[in-house]
């Protein structure tokens, strides 16, 4: 088991530049930041850019992999976006993990003034967002047309490090995004959650079990092996927050090991709102998780 962390990006770098480098003396195997314009409620806080946040956090750790959480075509056009990407793999000499989705409803999808698509028209979006981000990264030279996106000889020289591009984490709850996670994946994410929230931490366990199922289907349909790709899993979108306590971390950990996940992610505590918690919490855990890992 791999167990990760996302780091918001609500602080001035003076404050979260020394979370990202605990991150990696605590020893969690990957830290993520939220690719948003703004989210939820803290969009009137302060908020700052998954992109040069991650080419921070490169600059100031030297091992754990770094990660999206997650990209999505709200905002971000596959060829400037694979441009960023090269440069953030190279920065980071190799440790990137491009988490990616679908885009859903909300700040991200207004600011911009344009038309709200339906759920149906966000994921044929996205398939073109992967297709096209994909080809760009593998490829010298790409021009391409789509119904949502073109691009007329977009270059990727030199190319990411990671070969043939940094792995793609599609995140995907419901069956077509599933289907495209099993499709494009490298790695997926879910969060466990469709449809109306659930009310109590079984009633997500349970829904957690219910797309892993639907996911080991895709991958069926698609000729992949089961165990083809690692599987994450967002504990913090159970209405039980993981880092609540150390016992229930370690019992969310057991959990996620017995429904087939490779890797958890979990969230810095934050003084209120979203993530409320206790940081002594967090290096409690972070002293277990050699036995975590293995347990």
């Amino acid at each position: 088991m791999r167990i990760g962390i996302v780091i918001l990006p609500d602080h001035r770098w003076s404050v979260a530049g020394r979370r990202w480098q605990r991150a990696e003396e605590y020893g969690f195997d990957h830290a993520w930041t939220y690719d948003h314009l703004g989210w939820r409620d803290l969009v009137d806080g302060p908020w700052f850019d998954a992109v040069p946040t991650l080419t921070a956090a490169a600059m100031v750790t030297r091992r754990i992999r770094l990660g999206t959480y997650v990209a999505s075509p709200n905002f971000r056009h596959p060829v400037h976006f694979a441009r960023e990407v090269t440069a953030l793999d190279d920065i980071s000499q190799g440790r990137l993990l491009l988490g990616l989705g679908a885009g859903g409803t909300g700040f991200d999808s207004a600011v911009l003034g344009e038309p709200e698509l339906t759920p149906r028209a966000r994921v044929d979006r996205f398939t073109e967002f992967l297709d096209l981000l994909g080809t760009i990264l593998a490829n010298p030279a790409t021009t391409w047309k789509g119904d949502y996106y073109a691009a007329v000889d977009a270059r990727s020289t030199p190319g990411p490090c990671q070969k043939p591009r940094p792995p793609f984490v599609v995140a995907a709850n419901g069956p077509r995004a599933l289907r495209l996670a099993a499709r494009h994946g490298d790695g997926w994410v879910t969060t466990g959650v469709t449809g109306a929230a659930p009310e109590t931490a079984d009633d997500w366990w349970a829904n957690v079990a219910r797309i892993t199922a639907g996911f080991e289907t895709a991958l069926d349909a698609a000729g992949r092996a089961r165990d083809a790709m690692p599987r994450y899993l967002n504990l913090d979108s159970s209405p039980v927050y993981s880092l609540s306590s150390t016992e229930t971390f370690e019992d969310a950990v057991g959990r996620a090991r017995e429904l087939g996940f490779t890797d958890v992610i979990t969230h810095w505590p934050r003084e209120s709102s979203w993530y409320a918690g206790d940081e002594k919490v967090l290096e409690s855990v972070a002293a277990r998780l050699p036995r975590l890992r293995l347990s």
